[in-house]
């Protein structure tokens, strides 16, 4: 019995502190996407999709009025560089835009990253609408058929989410021009695909190989950054 507890423990532990994370990032967005847009979702196509998001990620129903209706934050991007000069974007939101300056800062400072002007020119914003890996009938979808919905949908490109490390069964990622966002959200739930989020991201250009230790250095900073609260997205050029 202690052992079992002890597993528990040392499991449920961290992932209760991460989804109480994520959902203090999702709160922050729905606030700046309801003080952009209104409190709508019907009307606010960026609330809509957050809220889809939050829905996706099981946030309660009462959670995600709650945000809506309080106090809004400023969105900021800041640009920086990590260690082997790779590129860095943070995406923050914050109620106190000055604090949270200093704290990104300090936890780049203390892991061999520092702010600096021009990291976005390494990137380009792109369209990306998430699907979850079973359609709407709950059958998986293969790269085949995934290939196919991308193609009819007008989507550039399509692979699986990477990011999402806790999840057996990974989301599909479907890239296109931002222009084109909301039509191949559409278009890939009409050919019976399960759309889990669409947003405006920042992609890499191009993506740098770090030696190993410093790639164990920037994958202490990236772990760093990705604990500091106000960032809602991170967006970095490491291979």
């Amino acid at each position: 019995g202690h052992n079992r507890w002890s597993k528990v423990r040392n499991v449920k532990g961290p992932r209760d502190a991460a989804r109480s994370r994520l959902f203090q990032r999702l709160g922050l967005m729905l606030r700046t996407a309801a003080r952009e847009g209104g409190p709508n979702p019907a009307l606010n196509a960026q609330l809509a999709n957050v809220v889809e998001q939050c829905r996706a990620k099981n946030m309660p129903k009462a959670s995600i009025e709650a945000a809506i209706h309080s106090a809004v934050a400023a969105r900021l991007l800041y640009e920086a560089r990590g260690p082997g000069g790779s590129a860095l974007l943070l995406e923050v939101l914050t109620d106190n835009p000055r604090r949270s300056q200093q704290d990104v800062r300090l936890v780049l400072t203390r892991h061999g990253g520092t702010m600096a002007e021009g990291a976005r020119h390494g990137f380009e914003q792109k369209g990306v609408v998430r699907v979850g890996p079973r359609d709407l009938q709950g059958h998986p979808v293969s790269l085949e058929t995934a290939l196919e919905a991308a193609l009819e949908a007008g989507a550039q490109d399509v692979c699986p989410d990477e990011e999402e490390e806790e999840e057996e069964e990974p989301a599909l990622k479907f890239i296109c021009e931002t222009s084109a966002l909301q039509n191949v959200r559409e278009r890939l739930e009409a050919s019976g695909l399960r759309p889990l989020s669409a947003a405006i991201e920042y992609l890499p250009r191009d993506r740098v190989t770090l030696p190993e230790g410093t790639r164990e250095q920037a994958d202490r900073l990236l772990q760093a950054l990705g604990d500091c609260p106000d960032i809602v997205r991170l967006y970095h050029n490491i291979q």
